[in-house]
């Protein structure tokens, strides 16, 4: 490794997680009704009498910091997977059907779930529809790229694009029949949003990022190795077939339980891997941990600005995430193309 690029990475390594508690702690005290440092310290430790400050960010802000933080990181390391898996830095969980199955599932559970929720009382029947098609769409995708030559990552991304455009032929037809509210249901879930964080969704994205974060380091090294190719990387020791296994598995269900949670929330699994990758390089050893950070920091930003930009209106974060996105994303782009 280069002098310079050491110091490359020890600057993300420092930058990152400063934007990220940085952005945290913002989250927790900006809104419709501002908070001071002082304030927000008070009520995460539990200092004072309690009061609206506590109220406010113990009850409200934090679990959807907590929510916004956890799926940021979770969608920026499945986009690095899958980029590095199908070494296609145009890869995200929506290449191979998750995103769109998850919002056909959603779909499905707003036009009919009224007599499901009925029946089961408060289960979430959209979160758990949603997940359910995320999951059905990319098996589908999976079992049509086997065969018994291995997976074929060609036919796996052609068949992510069928499975989302019948998706999306599906969810039309039945945005078609809906009536006005349900509608308007069905935009506002596909725009993203956090408004119905709690500490139990929160805990949730956190379990998978924890799995995430616990087997992205193992795939790592696997990662730069299928770089080179397939062929390539059977030579060199590794289980390709296995590890593209243990990869869709894993970005399926970390970006069905995204969707699930929060909406379909575009972008920050495409742009956040590539911008990392563009600063630090290729290692995915080094761009899984640093993209989870930048995700992270990413979602938690653009909530921030959702809530409090037209307050006490929010704005679907999945708006803000590409509004923010893609002017970035453009000026690394053609500051680095030679790096394409």
């Amino acid at each position: 490794m280069t002098l310079t690029r050491r110091r490359t990475l020890n600057l993300a390594w420092w930058l990152l997680p400063v934007l990220l508690v940085a952005s945290f702690l913002t989250a927790l005290a900006i809104g419709a009704v501002s908070l001071s440092l002082a304030q927000v310290a008070g009520a995460l430790m539990g200092l004072g009498e309690g009061g609206l400050a506590a109220d406010i960010v113990q009850a409200i802000r934090l679990p959807r910091a907590l929510l916004a933080a956890a799926v940021g990181a979770v969608l920026a390391i499945c986009g690095a997977m899958l980029q590095g898996l199908f070494r296609n830095p145009l890869a995200d969980p929506s290449l191979i059907g998750v995103t769109a199955g998850a919002s056909l599932g959603a779909s499905l559970a707003i036009l009919f779930g009224t007599q499901v929720a009925s029946a089961f009382g408060s289960l979430p029947v959209v979160s758990i529809a949603a997940f359910c098609g995320g999951l059905v769409a990319v098996g589908l995708v999976y079992q049509v790229a086997r065969s018994a030559n291995g997976t074929s990552v060609a036919t796996m991304l052609l068949m992510g694009i069928a499975v989302s455009a019948f998706s999306a032929s599906l969810s039309g037809l039945m945005e078609y029949f809906a009536d006005n509210a349900m509608l308007r249901r069905i935009s506002l879930w596909r725009m993203g949003g956090l408004e119905s964080a709690s500490y139990a969704r929160a805990f949730l994205m956190i379990a998978v990022l924890t799995v995430l974060i616990a087997t992205m380091m193992r795939f790592g090294a696997s990662l730069n190795v299928l770089l080179l190719g397939e062929s390539q990387a059977r030579h060199l020791g590794v289980d390709v077939e296995r590890t593209k296994t243990w990869l869709i598995v894993l970005a399926a269900a970390g970006g069905g339980t995204s969707v699930a949670v929060a909406g379909s929330i575009a972008f920050v699994g495409l742009v956040v891997p590539h911008m990392v990758r563009l600063w630090v390089g290729p290692d995915h050893r080094q761009l899984l941990p640093l993209s989870a950070l930048g995700g992270a920091s990413l979602l938690l930003i653009s909530d921030t600005f959702a809530r409090s930009a037209i307050a006490p209106v929010e704005i679907p974060v999945g708006l803000i995430t590409a509004l923010i996105g893609v002017p970035f994303f453009v000026s690394l782009l053609k500051r680095n193309r030679e790096a394409l």
